[in-house]
């Protein structure tokens, strides 16, 4: 897991040698194909912990949601597309994986601010009503440390921070942090040891 990690969270600036179809399919009946290149998280497949987010998290409508560290868009613009008064903003470390996300908005017909950098760094000056997050665990406590503990500068009144995690995996100490952090948190919801943990800023 650790060299695929290092793989995709690396800044892959070259156009991909492969690039998969992905087709998700909704509990709605709804289905959403994106195009997945190499050197992006889930190559070629859809992550059980990613599918569990967008299918649990809690959006509300008319809402400015950030999906950080967006991969090839699916969480992004899935929620958009099933979503369509919300403001989608998203944004990737990974130079290949921006690219795609602007492709997959394309492909799927919506708009969305995309950007790229480090975490918050692009979205200085705004702050959203959710950021939702399939965190890197990978890449070390700092990463996802910061994830939570800059979350409430970049968040309105009301608004939350929603992260998936396998809670035997590191999940157990995110959701200790978003509690230290926020003064509150809980779990959406509980699948075959991933979780989804949301925190609310007051």
């Amino acid at each position: 897991m650790k060299e695929d990690f290092q793989h995709y969270y690396t800044d892959q600036k070259t156009s991909p040698e492969n690039v998969k179809t992905v087709i998700l399919s909704l509990k709605n009946g709804r289905s959403y194909s994106f195009k997945s290149p190499e050197g992006v998280f889930a190559f070629g497949k859809t992550d059980r912990a990613t599918r569990l987010l967008i299918e649990k998290c809690h959006i509300g409508p008319g809402g400015r949601v950030l999906d950080l560290g967006s991969g090839f868009g699916m969480v992004g613009i899935t929620l958009k597309l099933e979503n369509p008064d919300i403001s989608l903003f998203m944004s990737d470390i990974n130079t290949r994986a921006v690219v795609f996300s602007k492709i997959n908005a394309r492909d799927n017909n919506i708009v969305a601010d995309i950007r790229k950098g480090s975490l918050y760094e692009p979205w200085s000056e705004m702050s959203f009503d959710a950021v939702l997050s399939n965190p890197p665990m990978a890449a070390g406590k700092a990463v996802w440390e910061r994830i939570v503990s800059q979350a409430p500068e970049h968040l309105a009144a009301g608004g939350s921070l929603q992260l998936v995690a396998y809670h035997n995996k590191g999940g157990s100490r995110i959701e200790a942090l978003m509690r230290e952090v926020f003064g509150n948190t809980e779990t959406l919801v509980k699948s075959g040891g991933i979780r989804v943990y949301v925190s609310r800023k007051l």
